[in-house]
């Protein structure tokens, strides 16, 4: 793919969106209820806080999606851009998808004066973090998560 292109999700990509999210899940080995992802697809399209960028190929088809969300900072008067999901089709891994869609959250940082874009990813994420690497090192903080 040597041409790649970044737009905003648009209701039209909701098939195109679907299967790359069952990829997404598919490659954490979760299994997400129906619901909830009816309920991501509508946050996405502007109802709900989170923000979808996606990556079309040279042909126009999506290949690839960013979800993001704003929130406050206690450090800052700026809000921080967290990336929350980034996934690109396997078939079209390599050739750039993925960071052209970081890349446009960058500018997006740059241009609306946020605080800074940040995400984590699995430690043995070896081909995200090759990417992710390539901006900027890991920070050295772990991650906790506690269910109720």
């Amino acid at each position: 793919m040597t041409d790649v292109r970044i737009r905003p999700v648009r209701a039209a990509d909701e098939g195109a969106w679907r299967e790359l999210w069952d990829g997404y899940c598919e490659y954490y080995e979760v299994e997400v209820p129906e619901e909830v992802t009816a309920e991501t697809w509508r946050r996405l399209l502007g109802e709900g806080g989170h923000e979808c960028l996606v990556a079309e190929d040279g042909d126009g088809r999506v290949v690839g999606f960013a979800t993001y969300l704003l929130h406050p900072s206690t450090w800052s008067t700026r809000e921080r851009c967290y990336l929350e999901d980034l996934f690109v089709a396997p078939a079209a891994r390599g050739a750039g998808a993925g960071r052209a869609l970081v890349e446009a959250l960058r500018e997006r940082v740059r241009a609306e004066g946020w605080r800074e874009l940040y995400w984590h990813t699995e430690g043995d994420n070896v081909r995200a973090r090759g990417l992710y690497d390539s901006f900027v090192a890991a920070d050295g903080f772990v991650r906790y998560v506690l269910a109720p």
